[in-house]
């Protein structure tokens, strides 16, 4: 992979990461009003998802670091 490549994949995973972390929290967001409003089922996927999200943006933040020390 050269320089040029790896300059842009850092970019895209910090882009993913912060992207991710933001829809985890719209999603949340959107959760509560869901339970709110009774769909009590509705939010606790809504919430796995975010979780799978907040997962992702690990992966991508551990993608990140593997590519600064290299």
């Amino acid at each position: 992979m050269g320089a040029e490549d790896k300059a842009r994949l850092r970019k895209l995973l910090s882009y993913w990461m912060e992207h991710n972390q933001e829809h985890s929290q719209e999603v949340r967001d959107w959760a509560n009003r869901a339970k709110t409003l009774g769909e009590v089922e509705v939010a606790e996927e809504m919430l796995r998802a975010a979780q799978a999200m907040d997962k992702a943006s690990g992966l991508f933040s551990h993608s990140l670091e593997r590519l600064k020390e290299a």
